[in-house]
């Protein structure tokens, strides 16, 4: 059976937040309702598209697709990828290209003149495949900073 890429449905909640454990074991749960909330809100927002790959009827991967309007670059569009994860053992077989590459082709579709991603990862075989899906690590330096928590 080949995989199917789509954009996530209302149904896709509960395998997406086990993806995200897995993403984020440390992450505090969601209280169930409060996730329901956040949900619908990406669900029902322009330019917010988060991705799941499908595989023999199970969500096996997803990302999070962040279309962002422009005023430069002839009005282009750009887009941001997040939280991309592939079930933990199924890693390693093309589920990851397969949903990046979709994902990519979504931003194109959108008119994106470029797609950005960062990654928090320090392993080696994270910053390979996303070169292998064709990002490039020297053009842009990324920086973070968080609130202060007191």
């Amino acid at each position: 059976m080949t995989p199917h890429f789509r954009d996530a449905s209302t149904a896709d909640l509960a395998a997406i937040l086990r993806l995200y454990r897995q993403l984020h074991p440390a992450d505090p749960e969601l209280p169930e309702e409060q996730a329901a909330e956040v949900y619908a809100t990406i669900l029902r927002t322009p330019g917010m598209r988060l991705m799941v790959l499908e595989h023999e009827g199970a969500v096996v991967a997803t990302t999070y697709l962040n279309l962002v309007p422009n005023l430069t670059r002839g009005g282009a569009p750009y887009a941001v990828i997040e939280n991309v994860v592939v079930e933990a053992g199924l890693r390693g077989r093309g589920f990851g290209q397969r949903i990046m590459a979709g994902t990519l082709q979504a931003a194109w579709d959108a008119g994106c003149y470029k797609v950005m991603l960062s990654t928090g990862s320090r392993t080696p075989a994270t910053h390979a495949f996303y070169r292998r899906c064709g990002f490039s690590a020297d053009e842009k330096t990324a920086y973070v900073m968080r609130p202060a928590r007191g």
